[in-house]
């Protein structure tokens, strides 16, 4: 394990540690709007919307940023 992934692994655990804290000290019901996509409010206790957020996020990074780097390997050169 190359030091690299270990430090982004160290900080996906600190940030799911920053998420499940901020749930459990939040834990009253709040109105959620987005009227792009949603008509009407939604309403949660706030750890459930914490939450739903980071996992988007999380989603949107893996999609963005993950996936194979290498592209495969070049064909031999025939001499």
């Amino acid at each position: 394990m190359n030091a690299k992934l270990l430090f982004r692994i160290i900080v996906f655990l600190v940030l799911c540690f920053v998420v499940l804290y901020i749930g459990m000290a939040n834990t009253h019901q709040i109105d959620f709007q987005f009227p792009l996509v949603l008509e009407h409010k939604v309403r949660q206790p706030a750890a459930y919307l914490f939450f739903a957020f980071f996992a988007i996020g999380v989603i949107a990074g893996v999609a963005l940023f993950g996936g194979g780097g290498g592209g495969g390997k070049a064909p031999a050169k025939k001499k």
